[in-house]
């Protein structure tokens, strides 16, 4: 009993006791979790790659686990708004982050950046990648890279290249054609993909670059045109439409990766169930199949994988910007 131990002696068992715990409590939770609904915070507008990556993840958790998984979209400043209230959140668990390749690129496009990517938060996975492509309006008289490029020259100033926001892949692919090619139009912003794919179909912007994801049906059926895509090879998606190398402009790959987080200090029990029903969730041939035809290669990356690759896309991109003269604020 007590009365048998100094009080030393006490303090130290008890001391030893709470480590035990510690240690015994994170696997406990894993094993029980979720107990209650999750919110994964997307933070782009609906429509976009991200948000559809996050609906199909929430959909499957539900079934796998028999809990409401409700996706919370918060779209604004490229992404920053979703993420910093992302970064903040309660860490247990219960709160997951879908982002793009924007995580990667914010934070050397922006002075004051909402969120830290090495520090803010915990990497899950990379669950899939997209390539991005260059799609315009049927109506607008380009069936290829070289006509688009060439008619814009004819047509100087008066085209507007709308990409899914500042500093997106989409965007700096963008960016990056104008540079090569010396043309002289302006990209236009909007808050995801979901919205650029919108306003071509509408014609108010004839011209853009997306991740495929959301283009990929409008694509197929005609109501959308792609031009190029910006992968080495060609999406299986749409086996028809030439990569970027191909449509005579190399150097210019791009993706748009779609990747899981949680806020710092979330217990790692917890990390590793998330990473464990991701890789089990798209291993299943139900979803090879569904996200191939979206247009999304599955890379299903452990924690680890996804850290190293966060920190060598944010050197990668923070150079780019740099040398692009890219600026937000």
């Amino acid at each position: 009993t007590a009365a048998n131990y100094s009080r030393g002696e006490l303090m130290f068992r008890r001391f030893v006791f709470s480590l035990l715990l510690s240690a015994l409590v994170p696997p406990a939770l894993a094993q029980q979790y979720p107990t209650r609904p999750i919110r994964i915070i997307v933070p782009f507008a609906v429509g976009g790659p991200s948000d559809i990556m996050a609906r199909i993840m929430a959909q499957k958790f539900t079934e796998l686990h028999g809990q409401q998984v409700v996706v919370d979209n918060r779209a604004g400043a490229g992404g920053n708004i979703g993420m910093g209230i992302a970064a903040n959140a309660t860490p247990d668990g219960y709160t997951i982050l879908v982002v793009s390749s924007a995580y990667v690129v914010n934070p050397g496009l922006y002075t004051k950046s909402s969120y830290d990517p090495e520090k803010s938060f915990i990497p899950v996975s990379k669950m899939v990648a997209s390539p991005n492509a260059f799609i315009a309006h049927p109506t607008v008289p380009v069936k290829s890279m070289q006509e688009l490029v060439k008619f814009i020259q004819a047509n100087p100033k008066k085209f507007s290249m709308a990409t899914p926001g500042i500093g997106t892949t989409p965007d700096l692919s963008a960016v990056l054609l104008k540079l090569t090619t010396k043309l002289d139009y302006p990209t236009v912003p909007f808050n995801g993909a979901g919205p650029v794919v919108v306003t071509i179909l509408g014609n108010q912007l004839p011209v853009g670059c997306v991740a495929i994801t959301p283009a990929v049906q409008h694509i197929l059926a005609g109501r959308l045109r792609a031009l190029a895509v910006t992968s080495a090879k060609r999406s299986p998606a749409i086996p028809d439409v030439p990569s970027m190398a191909e449509a005579g402009f190399p150097g210019q790959e791009s993706d748009t990766m779609q990747g899981m987080l949680v806020p710092a200090d979330t217990p790692l029990a917890i990390v590793k169930r998330l990473n464990a029903d991701v890789v089990n969730i798209l291993t299943q041939p139900d979803m090879r199949e569904k996200l191939a035809g979206l247009g999304f290669n599955i890379v299903a990356s452990s924690p680890q994988e996804f850290a190293q690759q966060i920190r060598i896309e944010v050197a990668k991109w923070t150079k780019v910007i740099k040398e692009a003269g890219i600026k937000v604020d």
